[in-house]
């Protein structure tokens, strides 16, 4: 706590100005690595924690749950049914699982974490022509998305890649400055990713007891959002996050981590460490899943600490379905639903949820409220 007197003290409350502060490091266009290149020993104040977060994580004590493991292996043939129960009873109870023998080679995942690393390892000159805060742009690289809504901003970078259903991913949007590492790598990944991402769908319709085709054909396949994210060696990582508390905008997620760890889940009110799995992938349910499922499904929170010493790349492929140019409202799937267990969110465009999410119009609340009947 020292440490954190040491850091108020170098200014008085009257002479701090957020709005300056977070202006001038988004000018900068380097992003929290920027920071780190220039040497800085203290944390800029837009990166600490309000007081009662820190004092909350005295209430929120690490346990030795373990986080649930499930093996692809065998899912054509008799393990069908346990792989689908696991499933099933993870989505339910943790919202977040790892798989292992998931069909995606070991070097294709490297490839796509080496490049991804080499990435933000540029010339910031190279990296500033790609910086941008426009969410409709495909291959962009930014610092904390919102950076100017949230109450304290994350210890990260990210360079992203994104599509929209209706417009199919093109390797060529990569600039030629980044194609030797990024591009080869990310049409492989995307490729894996993909097939994977199908799969668990269907075991996910199987586990909701419905068809196994039903989640795809209702579009949770199509459009996607990578995410390459830089986490820096931070001076203070007691104080500030590498990801912030938050559910994922999505319907699922696929999380490809380096070995570093620093993953948390939120569970049973504890943090519950996400212990990286060599050739493993985190899968956990979005809030959009939540919603069709009709809260048979849970969108869990998780977050990133900061680590003091070493840096970390990971990265998530978010299942966003379609966001704003096939409009189409989702809800309850009908089959879910009865006089005795009734919808609990209304219909609702995911371009809309992207927009209260955004804008910070719902602050620390789940945007999900702002669709309960």
């Amino acid at each position: 706590m020292k440490q954190r007197m040491d850091i108020l003290d170098c200014s008085k409350p009257s002479d701090y100005d957020r709005a300056k502060e977070l202006k001038s490091f988004d000018d900068t266009k380097a992003g929290v690595k920027g920071l780190v290149d220039a040497g800085i020993v203290k944390i800029p104040r837009i990166f600490i924690r309000p007081d009662d977060e820190l004092a909350e994580e005295l209430t929120t004590h690490q346990s030795n749950f373990q986080v649930p493991i499930v093996d692809l292996d065998g899912i054509r043939g008799d393990r069908l049914q346990k792989i689908v129960d696991q499933i099933r009873d993870a989505s339910e109870t943790w919202g977040l699982f790892q798989v292992v023998n998931h069909g995606i080679p070991s070097d294709v995942l490297e490839k796509m974490l080496d490049g991804a690393r080499k990435f933000h390892d540029l010339d910031l000159e190279v990296k500033k022509e790609l910086y941008s805060r426009d969410p409709k742009r495909n291959i962009r690289f930014y610092s904390n998305m919102d950076l100017y809504q949230s109450r304290t901003a994350n210890w990260r970078d990210t360079f992203a890649i994104s599509t929209l259903a209706s417009k199919p991913f093109d390797p060529t949007e990569i600039p030629e400055v980044c194609s030797c590492f990024c591009r080869d790598s990310s049409v492989e990944y995307i490729k894996n990713v993909s097939k994977l991402g199908n799969t668990l769908f269907e075991l996910l319709s199987m586990a909701l007891g419905l068809k196994p085709q039903h989640l795809k054909e209702m579009g949770c396949t199509e459009g996607f959002y990578i995410g390459c994210h830089y986490y820096p060696p931070c001076p203070a990582p007691d104080l500030t996050l590498g990801t912030t508390k938050h559910s994922d905008p999505s319907f699922l997620t696929i999380l490809s981590q380096d070995q570093i760890g620093g993953l948390q889940v939120f569970h049973e009110n504890q943090w519950v460490d996400v212990h990286p799995i060599a050739g493993g992938l985190v899968i956990n349910i979005g809030d959009f899943l939540q919603v069709i499922s009709n809260n048979k499904f849970k969108s869990v929170d998780h977050r990133v600490v900061a680590n003091g010493s070493v840096s970390r790349i990971s990265v998530p492929c978010f299942f966003a379905g379609h966001a704003t140019e096939t409009p189409k409202l989702y809800g309850p799937i009908k089959e879910l639903t009865s006089e005795e267990n009734p919808p609990v969110y209304r219909d609702f465009l995911i371009s809309e949820y992207l927009s209260l999410l955004l804008s910070g119009a719902v602050g620390d609340k789940s945007v999900l409220y702002q669709f309960k009947l």
